[in-house]
């Protein structure tokens, strides 16, 4: 018996994404904005591919809208355009070389003799570069550049340098974030090494609203200077001088631990100092949160009038000081689709008289480049001396094929998912929110026959502008609720109904988290209290103790 590695060979069947798939893939995902970004990038990489300029968008519902299957329909299109596109015919008269091109099936059918408009077009090929070779030799001199250079006594302007300049982008102002705010003081501050390098240490562990956190996997949390210390190996002491630096720089109340310590930084730097403020945030924070001005009042012998003087200036404080510098970007939404009240006789999606779906549905295709294959490859030839330039051009060839079924498949689908959610959301688009039904994307997928994790890339980041505003349409999917009518409401209309409730409660006895579940449970919805709690943190409703208001 040998011991010893040796080779096996096994058979085993696994699924593997081809190079088009991974393309159709990511095209799917992309919202029309990254999509105009992708074909310019395609039109750059490919030279087979070009923008028309005189081809219309399809901007109704599809651009076969008989079709069944758009796959297949769009590469026989695409196909029956490109005979003319690529020059794969073989070269005419005494060159008796083969074109390497001329082995794929597509370059056959092009350079088959039935074809009288290849045959034509080979002989006018030919008759052109009989008439190129006769030509006068005359028309190989430059006359222009003979007597500019020889005969004209004139000024002569040399050739001019060119000089790299640098981008227009380069100049462009940006908006100064808090980050960068605070480095502009330290590198004025007049201190040692050592505590501006605790310094920068600080800032860089700064969170969007000014304080001093660290995430985990429990999440964002308030960071200490002794773990601070052990991160960036430094002292404590050290940190405590950069943090004191950094916290009298503007804004004020950066680089703090927690609110109190936020607010009473703020208030120690007030012009008039305010001493029963302070006193409150330092020592009844939680009863300030709790809207509990007798307790305040209680404790601080204060009077009333007094207590409601230092809430007031309380409320002026900034609880989050540094989102004057971390302001969000306004983010670009252009709609993907628009839902149209009104369509055709028979459907062009589902392709029936009887379809309930009223709504037509139009791809947004202003802006995006037609796509058609370059003709500036028609009379092009290869010869076997020219095998890598004719692989390339075939490759090329192939890769613009896929490109535009994949823009094909991605236009189809999107179609498809938007016509089932106008068959189940009708009523919402009708009449609002109060009739949006729940929806999940296993749903969808089932009914146009495709895999869950299409229709989720097909709706991610994208928008339809529907009677009801621009919405996205993962908006249209929501969980339906148990009980005897959670079947016909959605989690968002579950979490209005809380809201109303809340809404409607009396202040001075506000409804507990148990009541209005058993609420709920009377109209047909059954929740629990744990879930009750859950919508109303999602809602931003305090609970039921900081919501009763005394007398």
């Amino acid at each position: 018996m040998q011991i010893g590695p040796k080779l096996v060979a096994r058979q085993t069947l696994k699924q593997t994404l081809t190079p088009g798939l991974v393309q159709m893939v990511n095209l799917l995902t992309l919202n029309k904005v990254e999509l105009q970004e992708a074909i310019a990038e395609e039109l750059l990489s490919n030279p087979l591919l070009e923008e028309s300029q005189d081809a219309e968008p399809a901007g109704d519902e599809s651009a076969d809208p008989g079709a069944r299957d758009a796959l297949l329909e769009a590469e026989a299109r695409l196909r029956l355009e490109t005979p003319a596109d690529l020059a794969v015919t073989e070269a005419a008269g005494a060159s008796g070389e083969e074109s390497d091109l001329a082995e794929s099936p597509d370059a056959a059918a092009l350079a088959s003799p039935a074809s009288p408009a290849g045959q034509e077009e080979s002989d006018a090929v030919a008759e052109a570069g009989d008439l190129s070779r006769a030509a006068d030799a005359f028309e190989e001199i430059d006359f222009g550049d003979f007597f500019e250079k020889y005969l004209d006594p004139g000024f002569q302007i040399g050739d001019s340098e060119e000089i790299e300049r640098p981008a227009f982008e380069n100049f462009i102002s940006a908006p100064t974030t808090l980050t960068d705010h605070l480095l502009w003081q330290l590198s004025v501050a007049i201190v040692d090494s050592g505590v501006r390098e605790s310094a920068e240490a600080i800032i860089g562990n700064l969170d969007e609203d000014g304080y001093l956190t660290a995430e985990d996997q429990q999440g964002r949390r308030f960071l200490s200077l002794e773990e601070l210390a052990d991160a960036e190996q430094v002292t404590v002491e050290s940190l405590r001088q950069g943090l004191e630096l950094v916290q009298s720089f503007d804004p004020t109340g950066v680089a703090c631990r927690d609110l109190r310590e936020c607010l009473l930084l703020q208030l120690r730097d007030a012009h008039t100092p305010d001493p029963l403020a302070e006193r409150i945030v330092s020592d009844f924070l939680p009863a300030l949160q709790n809207q509990d001005w007798k307790a305040i009042s209680r404790a601080t012998l204060a009077t009333p009038e007094q207590v409601a003087a230092a809430v007031a200036a309380i409320r002026r404080l900034d609880p989050h000081p540094g989102r004057r510098y971390n302001q969000s970007q306004p983010r670009l939404i252009e709609p993907d689709v628009f839902f149209v009240k009104g369509r055709p006789a028979r459907c062009s999606i589902c392709d029936r008289e009887e379809c309930e779906n009223t709504y037509r549905i139009l791809l947004n295709d202003d802006g995006l480049p037609q796509l058609t294959l370059n003709r500036g490859y028609r009379a092009m030839k290869w010869d076997k001396s020219q095998r890598e330039v004719s692989h390339y051009i075939r490759e090329r060839y192939s890769s613009a094929l896929q490109f535009l079924k994949n823009l094909e498949q991605r236009k189809f689908t999107i179609l498809r998912v938007c016509h089932t959610i106008i068959a189940r959301q009708g009523g919402f688009l009708d009449s609002g929110l109060d009739y949006l039904r729940p929806l999940m994307i296993k749903d969808v997928a089932e009914e146009i026959g495709v895999h869950p994790s299409t229709v989720s890339r097909a709706v991610a980041n994208k928008y339809a502008h529907t009677p009801q505003g621009v919405l996205e349409l993962r908006y249209f999917f929501s969980e339906a609720v148990q009980g005897s009518r959670g079947g016909e409401t959605s989690l968002l209309n579950l979490k209005r109904r809380v809201k109303a409730i809340i809404t409607g409660e009396n202040p001075r006895q506000p409804l507990t988290d148990d009541r209005i579940a058993a609420q709920l449970r009377q109209e047909g919805i059954e929740v629990t209290r744990r879930t009750v709690a859950k919508y109303r943190e999602d809602l931003h409703i305090p609970s039921t103790h900081r919501r009763r208001q005394k007398d």
